[in-house]
């Protein structure tokens, strides 16, 4: 039991990492993602660098997150744990797209001295904008697909926490995800209420593992009664073909 013990450990620390570091990084962003014309004013870029440094982190977290768990899921189905693991990259593909977004405005602040205002606000708004579509399509949309249903799916069969809370990821996943491709069809605009009350479920579960896995671990009867994960290296079953012939 230490094995999967020091792997939840891991796992809840790093998902306590993506919540500190993904709402940190809002609040360090500041003006730059609100001020189209911040990018010809003055602020403080090492405040919006800090921001940037704190979704790197989010990245490397939410990789991690993936990447620790793999092992275990794959048991339950190798297809839906590197699903998993894909939507992670795919998510961090578009949070790493967003951070150049909001680092390119920075660069063209310190170093478009003479440069026309207008041509530079304009340049400003775009950058956010994509920063923005960034934000959906990967925490609001990518998010939803692999934490949320796969991984809530994955915990759910598996047994490794409680049936009931993984449910929350399997419908809260496809609830936040759907609020996402709202948004992309224009059917309401970001930051509404309705995505906040689409947000929630998926909240509640992701804070639920991070919490969970780090001071209580998987659930032991996942291990002892054998009737949903099979943790043993391949190499053992391996052995267990050849006696069996």
């Amino acid at each position: 039991m230490n094995a999967p013990r020091s792997t939840a450990l891991i796992v809840g620390v790093l998902f306590f990492i993506t919540f500190v570091t993904s709402i940190a990084a809002v609040f360090a962003y500041g003006p730059v993602l609100t001020d189209a014309h911040y990018i010809t004013g003055t602020g403080s870029d090492t405040r919006v660098l800090f921001g940037a440094f704190l979704d790197l982190l989010l990245i490397i977290s939410n990789i991690g997150c993936a990447v620790v768990l793999f092992p275990l899921l794959k048991r339950q189905n190798e297809a839906i744990a590197l699903g998993y693991v894909t939507a992670r990259l795919v998510e961090c593909t578009f949070l790493l797209v967003g951070i150049l977004s909001v680092l390119a405005i920075v660069s063209l602040r310190q170093g478009a001295a003479g440069a026309d205002p207008g041509s530079l606000v304009t340049v400003g708004k775009l950058l956010i904008a994509i920063k923005s579509w960034t934000f959906l399509l990967g925490p609001g949309l990518m998010d939803g697909i692999g934490t949320g249903l796969m991984l809530g799916w994955l915990m759910y069969r598996s047994g490794l926490v409680s049936r009931r809370v993984a449910l929350l990821g399997v419908i809260g996943g496809p609830l936040l995800a759907a609020s996402g491709i709202a948004i992309l069809l224009g059917l309401f605009k970001a930051g509404s209420a309705w995505q906040g009350i689409a947000t929630i479920p998926e909240f509640v579960w992701e804070a639920y593992l991070a919490i969970w896995l780090t001071f209580k671990g998987f659930r032991a009867s996942a291990f002892d009664t054998g009737e949903t994960i099979d943790v043993r290296p391949d190499a053992v079953h391996a052995v267990d073909a050849v006696v069996a012939a």
